[in-house]
C-alpha cells in the first residue's frame, strides 16, 4: 500500500503502528520520528514566528475566504497513493479535507489514480487512541494497532494513579497562542483535569446521560476548540500553575513568546509566576498534535504537578520559566 499524509499527527500513528515503509509523501510539518527524506506535499501561506504577525495573516486570508495552505496536485499524482491520510478539525493548523476531496476528485476524473480519503478529526484522548485503531485497520495492521493503544492506555492510568481524585486542584492556565491569548481545547484540558488541575475558562463537561463521567466514565467529559480571551480575563483565574505551549512554535519560539509576555505587569502578577510554577513546552510536539506522544505530555504533565519527577519522559523538550533546560 502506498500512503501520503498531509497531518503530522496522521504521520506519527502510521509509523506508531508499523507503517513507516508505506509512506510515499507527507506534509511540510510532519517531522516525526526523524529521518522522513520523503517529498512533502503541502505549503503553508503564513510565515514568520511572531504569534501577532502570524495571526494577523491568518485573519486576512480568512477574511478573503482564502486557503491558508497549498497542495501540490501534481506531486500527488506522481505518488499515486492508494490512502492518503487527512484531518478536517481545525482548518488553521493543517490543510483542510475539502480541499483534498477537490484535488482527489480532479485525479479520479483524469484517471490518475483513485486513493482513499481517511479524516482523522479527534476532539478527545479517546478518540486519539480510536484513530490508532482507524489508521491501523486502513493499513492492514489492525492487530499491531491494537497492541498500540493497550500500551497507551496502559501508560496513561500508570500515571494517572499519581493524582488525588478527591482534591479538586489547583487552576492551571494552558495558552495554545499569546497574541492574542488563546487557551487551550479539546484533549489538553482532558490531560490538564486528568493531570489534578481545573481550566476554568474551558473546562471539560459532562455529555448527557454520564453521570459525573469519573474514574472509567472520564471519556464522556469534553471540551471545546481553544478559545480565545482577554488577557484580563486570563489574569483573573488566577492560575497556580502555567504552561506556554504555543501551536507550531518549538521550544525557543515558545521561549520567546514567554519573554514578551514578562514585560507585562499583569503576567509577572500571576500566582504561578510568582511561585515558580510555569513551564514552557514545544507544544508542537507534545500537545498540539493529537498523536500517540500525547501520553509523553501527560505524563509530563502529572510528573511536573505531582512532584513525581521519575514520570517525566527522558529529553522531554521543556523549560522551566527562569531557569535552564530541564
Amino acid at each position: 500500500m502506498r500512503v501520503v499524509s498531509l497531518l503530522p499527527s496522521a504521520t506519527e500513528i502510521l509509523c506508531a503502528v508499523g507503517g513507516r515503509g508505506m509512506l510515499v509523501g507527507r506534509s511540510h510539518e510532519c517531522d516525526w520520528p526523524a529521518g522522513l527524506d520523503l517529498p512533502a506535499l503541502t505549503g503553508a501561506r503564513t510565515h514568520g514566528a511572531d504569534p501577532a504577525a502570524i495571526d494577523g495573516q491568518v485573519r486576512e486570508l480568512m477574511a478573503q475566504n482564502a486557503a491558508l495552505y497549498t497542495l501540490d496536485a501534481e506531486l500527488l499524482a506522481v505518488l499515486r497513493p492508494d490512502l492518503i491520510l487527512t484531518q478536517d478539525l481545525c482548518s488553521v493548523c493543517s490543510i483542510d479535507l475539502a480541499a483534498v476531496q477537490r484535488v482527489v476528485g480532479d485525479l479520479k476524473q483524469r484517471g490518475v489514480c483513485n486513493p482513499a480519503i481517511l479524516s482523522l478529526n479527534p476532539h478527545t484522548v479517546e478518540d486519539v487512541l480510536d484513530d490508532v485503531l482507524r489508521v491501523g485497520e486502513a493499513i492492514g495492521r489492525g492487530a499491531e494497532a491494537l497492541r498500540v493503544v493497550m500500551g497507551l492506555q496502559q501508560r496513561m492510568l500508570a500515571a494517572q494513579g499519581f493524582v488525588n481524585p478527591f482534591d479538586d486542584g489547583p487552576v492551571v492556565g494552558f495558552l495554545e497562542w499569546t497574541e492574542p491569548l488563546f487557551v487551550a481545547g479539546h484533549w489538553t484540558v482532558q490531560l490538564i483535569e486528568r493531570a489534578g488541575g481545573r481550566h476554568p475558562l474551558n473546562p471539560t463537561v459532562a455529555s448527557e446521560q454520564a453521570g459525573a463521567a469519573a474514574g472509567l466514565q472520564q471519556g464522556s467529559r469534553r471540551a471545546g476548540k481553544s478559545i480565545a480571551v482577554p488577557q484580563e480575563v486570563f489574569a483573573a483565574t488566577r492560575p497556580e500553575w502555567l504552561v506556554i505551549a504555543p501551536c507550531g512554535l518549538n521550544l525557543d519560539a515558545a521561549w520567546a513568546c514567554t519573554t514578551r509576555l514578562a514585560e507585562r505587569a499583569w503576567f509577572r502578577e500571576l500566582p504561578a509566576v510568582r511561585g515558580g510554577r510555569v513551564a514552557v513546552v514545544d507544544g508542537n510536539q507534545m500537545f498540539n498534535r493529537p498523536g500517540p506522544r500525547l501520553v509523553e505530555g501527560f505524563e509530563w504533565l502529572v510528573g511536573w504537578m505531582q512532584g513525581r519527577e521519575e514520570l517525566v519522559p527522558r529529553e522531554f523538550p521543556w523549560k522551566r520559566w527562569g531557569g535552564e533546560r530541564v
